[in-house]
């Protein structure tokens, strides 16, 4: 498949000037970013869970975090957010759901250009992006990609996936890929895709791209569940 091959030569991750650090837990919601957080204003973090290492940790770099969730009442145990919203992210603005732009001017962050977006929020990751008018303002985006078994089904699909893609990857560069250990692997054609995958993108004004990464998994890398094995990245998708 001609345009799989073309999406994943796309991304696959370049080496820049920063080091990757490990900012929250050893497994699950823990994610791998470059070292370049000073400066940085606020976490956006939509999707929350029983914990917020992620947070945390950034909060303990001097970087607090706005949330927002519509299927709790609340921040997790632990942090004391910026802000919380209960709502859902996603493409449009009603009664449950905020765009990624309106929830930026609502926390008076619509301007900025150092901003973080970490996000897990479940397959709403494509119209979420899809809306937002410019991804500039954030310097380091983090967030699991779900469903990839589906953007094979039919051309409206791929449409969308495409799409998605050539948005993030306008302004960004990626820079680390990391199976979740705990979804399947879809294979296309004899190509193994990951069917929920960790990506982090850092903007391409930070730094130029230094060749490719060539070797997976990071040494920082670690399983999202422990009671089952690690999937590194297949080597199609570096070399």
């Amino acid at each position: 498949m001609k345009e799989l091959n073309d999406l994943i030569s796309s991304i696959r991750p370049v080496k820049t000037k920063f080091d990757l650090i490990r900012i929250g837990g050893a497994n699950d919601g823990g994610y791998l970013v470059p070292d370049d957080l000073k400066g940085i204003t606020a976490c956006f973090s939509p999707g929350v869970a029983d914990t917020a290492t992620f947070e945390a940790d950034l909060c303990r770099r001097g970087i607090g975090s706005h949330l927002a969730d519509a299927s709790v009442d609340g921040p997790p145990k632990g942090i004391t957010p910026l802000s919380f919203t209960k709502k859902f992210l996603g493409g449009v603005n009603d009664e449950i759901n905020v765009t990624l732009d309106r929830w930026l001017l609502r926390e008076n962050c619509n301007t900025s250009k150092d901003l973080i977006l970490q996000m897990d929020i479940e397959g709403s990751e494509y119209a979420t992006i899809l809306a937002m008018p410019s991804l500039f303002q954030f310097r380091i985006i983090v967030m699991e990609i779900h469903h990839a078994h589906l953007w094979f089904n039919n051309p409206l699909a791929w449409n969308i996936v495409s799409t998605f893609f050539a948005k993030l990857l306008k302004k960004h560069h990626v820079v680390h890929i990391h199976p979740n250990n705990n979804c399947p692997f879809v294979s296309v054609d004899g190509f193994l895709v990951p069917d929920t995958f960790e990506i982090t993108l850092l903007r391409k004004d930070r730094s130029e791209a230094l060749g490719y990464v060539d070797s997976f998994p990071h040494p920082l890398d670690a399983p999202n569940v422990l009671d089952k094995p690690d999937r590194p990245l297949p080597e199609g998708w570096f070399k």
